[in-house]
């Protein structure tokens, strides 16, 4: 089972370390702030957590010796902090450092000291909100590979009542339908290409991004 260690508590850095150890995965959350870690233990979000300042080369490296495969470095509100604390994982032999920066100066400096992946969340999340006043009927979606998502779309009303077989999607548009999320939430990844569409499912699709657009605009 792989390790993963979450340095900082602040609102990325717990969303990961509650995602992960909701999903059973061993992990173990650093930061200097008392108070989140007691706050963060209190509310079961983490099971173990050490309290010190990760910037400190000797202490973080009694904590993260070889145990951990990927650490989210998620101070990127403190540029100078987060910049060291990568280049001492990098040190340390962390194979998969993912950091959270705050610009894309920031962005460029922690790829050359060693981060494999920067993300941006207030930025991504804006992006998302944006994005789902645009396009009402997509829920969800996430990059796939360079030119294609997946999305998460609710079921247009002109398909309500369609087999996958009569839409004949693929051909249409060129887009793979890889699941049907019905209202009582159960997903089938194998859909029936015979069955109706309900006004409550919601697609899986996998398309490029120009794409989809044609597709929901037909709700």
């Amino acid at each position: 089972m792989k390790n993963f260690l979450v340095i900082g508590l602040g609102e990325f850095g717990k969303s990961v370390a509650k995602t992960l150890y909701k999903n059973k995965a061993t992990v173990l959350v650093i930061d200097s702030r008392e108070g989140l870690i007691k706050q963060a233990l209190s509310e079961g979000i983490i099971e173990e957590a050490v309290i010190l300042d990760a910037t400190d080369e000797i202490a973080l490296k009694n904590v993260v010796k070889d145990d951990f495969d990927t650490a989210f470095v998620s101070v990127g509100d403190n540029i100078q902090a987060s910049i060291l604390i990568t280049l001492q994982l990098k040190e340390l032999g962390v194979k998969n450092i993912i950091c959270k920066a705050v610009n894309h100066t920031q962005e460029k400096v922690l790829y050359k000291i060693g981060a494999t992946q920067v993300v941006f969340p207030e930025e991504s999340m804006g992006e998302k909100v944006a994005y789902s006043v645009l396009r009402p009927t997509i829920i969800e979606y996430f990059k796939f590979a360079e030119d294609y998502f997946i999305y998460e779309v609710k079921v247009p009303k002109t398909y309500v009542g369609k087999s996958l077989m009569e839409l004949n999607l693929r051909h249409k548009y060129e887009i793979n339908i890889l699941a049907v999320k019905h209202s009582d939430g159960k997903m089938n990844v194998t859909p029936d290409p015979n069955v109706k569409l309900n006004k409550d499912d919601l697609l899986i699709i996998l398309s490029r991004e120009n794409v989809i657009e044609r597709v929901t605009k037909v709700n």
